[in-house]
């Protein structure tokens, strides 16, 4: 069976827009935080670990614990774990870790997080609920992008 044609929320743009005008270190915190809400999809197909070390590099580049080089590394894991993953959602979902930790080198990476994070949620969400709930995440995205991060990679509103 083909997989369906993911079907973002309207939302993405406004989220794609609010993005532009927030730094480096507030981007990687909301990515960090967009993956680690659905690292769960990932991890219930897979014992794999590089997804959650992925999401922990970059929220370790946040608090200034690694080097960018360091973050960029466990990105690629991620994605190489995504490869080789065997359902759709779980891919997506090692590929919003893998984005997260790719804002410290660049932080146009960020909004792919969000985006692979979504897509996960709709793979593994029943047909009914896909829309709800890619609504449901992409305004929880843009709430959590208003209210900024603080130097420990918290939510600061």
């Amino acid at each position: 069976m083909a997989k369906p044609a993911f079907k973002d929320a309207p939302l993405r743009s406004e989220i794609e827009d609010l993005a532009k005008q927030q730094d480096h270190h507030t981007l990687a915190c909301w990515a960090a935080e967009c993956a680690a809400r659905v690292l769960y999809i990932f991890e219930k197909k897979t014992e794999d670990l590089r997804a959650r070390d992925a999401i922990d590099a970059g929220r370790g580049w946040i608090r200034g614990e690694i080097a960018m080089v360091d973050a960029r590394k466990a990105a690629f894991a991620a994605h190489a774990a995504a490869r080789e993953a065997d359902h759709v959602a779980a891919s997506a979902a090692s590929r919003a870790a893998g984005h997260a930790a790719a804002t410290a080198h660049v932080k146009g990476h960020a909004v792919h997080a969000a985006t692979y994070a979504v897509k996960a949620i709709f793979y593994d969400s029943l047909m009914e609920e896909q829309e709800r709930r890619v609504l449901e995440e992409r305004t929880w995205q843009y709430q959590y992008l208003l209210g900024g991060c603080n130097d420990n990679g918290e939510r600061t509103r």
